[in-house]
Formats: C-alpha cells, sequence, structure tokens
C-alpha cells in the first residue's frame, strides 16, 4: 500500500521536473514550511515505507540477505525517477546501489552516501525481533508501551521510537531522503543540484570493497561534493555537522597458557594464566585515564587548526549531562570535554574472553585468553602504521607474534606468544572547515532548523570519508539525523520519530537550496 501510494505521486513529480515546469527554490521558510506540510500528511505511509525496509534482514556478513536489500532500494529508486545501477568490486561481494537523477539546469552534483547493511543481531536482550520493527511510545523504560498505528488517529507522537536493527544506522537517512524528494516534487520546488544516492552494502564489515568500487566507476561517480548521512545529531539534540571522521583499525589478539586447563591449586602461582597475562599485556597499551602507551603512536597525529579549535570550544557542553544519562561515577581523559577526547586516537577493549564465569566458572587455569580491540585513529595516521608500531611495542616486550594458531613447539620454547589478526579499515578525514561547499552545506542546515547546527570538526565514530576524498578528490562533509540515543551496534537499536521528521527537512533544504 505505501509503495503504490508512493509510486503515483512520485511519478507526477517527475513530470513536473523534466517538464521544466517546477519553480525556483523559494526562501528556506517557505521551503521548510512545505516539505513539513507533506510529511504531516503522510506520516503513516513514512514510516510504513521504513518499516518495511527494517523487516528486510541485513546483517553484512550474509551477502544473499544484502542482496535483497539492493533490489528493494532499486526499486524504491526507480519510482522516483532514478537511473539506477548496482556497483559491485566482484561477482559475490556487496553491491553498492547508485541512483543519479539529473536536474534541468544544474550546474552542481552532490552524492549523498547512506548505508543500508546493518551489524549482527545475536546479542541477548532484544524485546522484539531485530527484523520485526515495532513502534514504542518512548525509550526503554517503565510504562513504555508498544504502539499499533493501524489505531492511531490523528498525528503520530514525535517521541515515538521504532526498534529494529539499522532503524538508525543507517536505514532511516535513505528513507529521509527519498522522502526529502517527494515532499519537494508535491510542492512543485526543482532540486538546485544534481542528485546521486551512493548507497553501500558493506559499511559494517570495514568497507572491505568501497575503493575497489570507487575506483571502477570515477566517471559515474564524479561530483561536486559528497553529503555523508552516517552518524547521530549532537547529544543536546541539535543538529550537526560535521566534516570528518576518525579511521579505525581491528586487532584480535590471543594469548596462551598451558597446553590443557590446569587444577588451580595444583598449578596457581606456578603455570602462568593466560588471562592475567593478558590483562597485563592490556594495561600495558592504555592508562585509565586512556592515553596510549605505545612508543611513537601519537608522532603522526596532524595538529588542529585555529578554526577547529574555535569549533571545538564553541560546542554546547554536554558532559553532565551524559555522565546522567549513563550513570558514570567518572570519566575518561582528567576532565577532558567529550569532544577534545573525540579529536584524539583512541584504544577500545571491544571484547574480552578467558574460560568462564558465574555459574560456568571452574577452579582452572585456562589455556588462552582473547582480546578484541579497536584503534580509532586521527589524521594522519593510518592503519598501517598503527599495526607497525603495535607490534614492534609487543616484540620489544618479550613476545613472539604469530598469524595462526601456534603448535605445540612453539609455545614450548616461548615464554609469551601472541596470535594477532588485523583489520586495518581506513584512516581518518578532515574537510576544511573554510570552504565555500562547507560553508554553504552549514547555511543551509542552519536555514533548515531554523536556528544554528553545531559544528564538529571530526566526529569520534568511523565512516569511511577518507575513501572518498582520497580516491574522488572532493570535499566530503557529514549530515546526520538520527537521535543519539539510538543504540546503534546494539540491542534495542531505535528511531526517534522527531529525528526522522527533522532530516527530511534538512534533506530538503540541501536538496533544493544547496548551491556556492
Amino acid at each position: 500500500m505505501t509503495r503504490g501510494r508512493s509510486a503515483a505521486a512520485i511519478l507526477a513529480g517527475a513530470v513536473l521536473f523534466s517538464s521544466g515546469a517546477a519553480r525556483a527554490a523559494e526562501p528556506a521558510a517557505g521551503v521548510r514550511g512545505k516539505v513539513r506540510a507533506y510529511r504531516a500528511a503522510h506520516e503513516k505511509e513514512i514510516v510504513g515505507e521504513l518499516t518495511d525496509l527494517l523487516a528486510l534482514p541485513n546483517v553484512a556478513t550474509r551477502v544473499a540477505d544484502v542482496e535483497k536489500n539492493a533490489d528493494r532500494l532499486t526499486e524504491m529508486l526507480r519510482r522516483r525517477g532514478f537511473e539506477v545501477r548496482r556497483l559491485a568490486a566482484a561477482p559475490g561481494t556487496p553491491p553498492a546501489v547508485l541512483g543519479d537523477l539529473r536536474v534541468p539546469g544544474a550546474k552542481r552534483t552532490v552524492v549523498f552516501y547512506a548505508h543500508y547493511d546493518g551489524q549482527p543481531v545475536g546479542q541477548k536482550g532484544w524485546l522484539s525481533g531485530p527484523f520485526k520493527p515495532v513502534v514504542r511510545t518512548g525509550p526503554l523504560g517503565e510504562g513504555v508501551k508498544e504502539v499499533d498505528l493501524a489505531k492511531v488517529q490523528g498525528p503520530l507522537n514525535p517521541e515515538w521510537r521504532i526498534y529494529a536493527r539499522s532503524a538508525s544506522d543507517d536505514k532511516a537517512p535513505i528513507v529521509a531522503l527519498l522522502t526529502a524528494l517527494d515532499a519537494l516534487r508535491a510542492s512543485g520546488i526543482q532540486p538546485s543540484v544534481n542528485l546521486k544516492l551512493f548507497l553501500e552494502g558493506e559499511e559494517e564489515q570495514g568497507s572491505t570493497h568501497l575503493t575497489e568500487i570507487l575506483r571502477q566507476n570515477l566517471d559515474l561517480l564524479k561530483a561536486d561534493a559528497w553529503i555523508l548521512c552516517d552518524g547521530p545529531v549532537h547529544p543536546t539534540r541539535r543538529m550537526q555537522v560535521y566534516y570528518g571522521a576518525r579511521g579505525v583499525a581491528g586487532l584480535e589478539l590471543t594469548v596462551y597458557g598451558p597446553l590443557r586447563p590446569l587444577h588451580s591449586g595444583h598449578y596457581g602461582n606456578w603455570a602462568p594464566n593466560p588471562a592475567v597475562t593478558l590483562a597485563h599485556l592490556v594495561a600495558s597499551l592504555r592508562d585509565e585515564e586512556g592515553k596510549i602507551l605505545i612508543p611513537g603512536f601519537h608522532d603522526d597525529v596532524r595538529p588542529l587548526t585555529a578554526a577547529e579549535k574555535r569549533a571545538v570550544a564553541a560546542m554546547p557542553p554536554v558532559e553532565e549531562g551524559l555522565r546522567d544519562e549513563l550513570a558514570l561515577g567518572r570519566t575518561e581523559g582528567s576532565g577532558a570535554r567529550l569532544q577534545e577526547r573525540l579529536m584524539a586516537p583512541a584504544l577500545n577493549v571491544r571484547g574480552l574472553r578467558s574460560a568462564e564465569v558465574g555459574e560456568g566458572a571452574a577452579n582452572a587455569i585456562p589455556t588462552e585468553a582473547q582480546v578484541s580491540i579497536d584503534f580509532r585513529l586521527v589524521p594522519d595516521q593510518t592503519p598501517q602504521k598503527v599495526r607497525d608500531r603495535v607490534e614492534s611495542f609487543l616484540r620489544a616486550e618479550g613476545w613472539t607474534l604469530v598469524a595462526e594458531a601456534p603448535d605445540r613447539e612453539t609455545r614450548r620454547t616461548h615464554p609469551k606468544v601472541a596470535r594477532v589478526a588485523w583489520s586495518l579499515d581506513y584512516p581518518a578525514a578532515r574537510t576544511d572547515m573554510s570552504l565555500p561547499v562547507s560553508r554553504a552545506v552549514a547555511a543551509v542546515v542552519d536555514r533548515a532548523v531554523g536556528g544554528s547546527a553545531v559544528q564538529v570538526p571530526m566526529l569520534g565514530g568511523s565512516v569511511p570519508m577518507y575513501l572518498f576524498t582520497e580516491t574522488l578528490k572532493v570535499p566530503v562533509i557529514g549530515v546526520p539525523i538520527v537521535n543519539h540515543d539510538n543504540n546503534q551496534h546494539g540491542i534495542n537499536e531505535n528511531l526517534r520519530l522527531q529525528n526522522l521528521w527533522d532530516g527530511i527537512e534538512v534533506f530538503a533544504g540541501l536538496m533544493g537550496e544547496l548551491g556556492w
């Protein structure tokens, strides 16, 4: 029903565009009002299109499921008049979906990026199936109820939330982009730029094939700027524009103890315990304030510009509110503000494992222990240099490093053996905040929200900005829309409806008013 309703309206809008009868963009308040009126008249259809998309399983490692999502997106784009291509680095790899919409008279081309693949869903604690979208009356807590949209009369409460995997990360921006175009067309407003939508299917696997896709399709992807729609808004709920993102490299490290589990009474204090050994190893990599202790790790860090320092200083304070929201008794960084910490490299322990705990615990020395680490990088660090420095440090500390599980002889003849497996994803990137396009995007977003967006020199999370700036040689700017408390990558991922509504208005502004 949602798709059928959209088809007629979208076809009429496409005819209006192609005939050249669409009016030029009008004052921002007028655009915002018309887009808002369109959204208010079609809220259930918009949510229906999103929940239909969310119901498709999209775990990044399941290529067959990713392909089904690509099929659905292809159909959604074609209904809006986009010329659609599937771009893959090689057969059997997750495709990107590229939609191309030419606008008569437009002199600039802007590519909007989002990804449609998602994180795994095997974590315990989902209140409903991760691919069974559920609307609830707010964030999880006492008194929160499920909502049956079929029984709702009138406007949807903007504080209601949709719960499902990828509700925020990253399918919501896709539907917001398409709805923004629908709203402009329904209002007779022509975009100010040629539009391309690049929807990636492998972001949650580290964008392994993205560079090759970009290199193979340089002509198709020619543009004057890219706008990334991944990431959350500021914790104050204000819209934010970000000009950079940290890079990322992952490390799986396993250390070894006895060849078989040993009785902790008979062998404790004599046979080394790999869990204890690993705890000491991790403590040698970073201190309690988050400072990375690996020699030379910070040597390549690019200093902040004066403009970036001013932007950081001007950001609204969120620390006390977040400490209360998250029940944090302390924060790392010796009292530094959150954004200051996000402008620096980080070493995060994302998981530790050795034997069992609780009811499964046994009085035994385990045979091995494993840590999973992600390094968040800043310009001008590279994943390869990080790997080199980490491994040099470990070797200097007496570790023998292996790429495969060590055999008996290797374990017997070396006092400290560690298996290392790296994921060298991508470096960080930062776009110059003073570029004309940077200033133009910020100005449009300000007008679209009727106030001022938060200007963020670099996002704390990692999105593949570097791959675009390095391969395509174009400015890349981030304009995220989803709520900061969305539980992305975790259980009960969710999207606040007001963030979806705001995103539609902001994207409509960028499509309809951007120029530089």
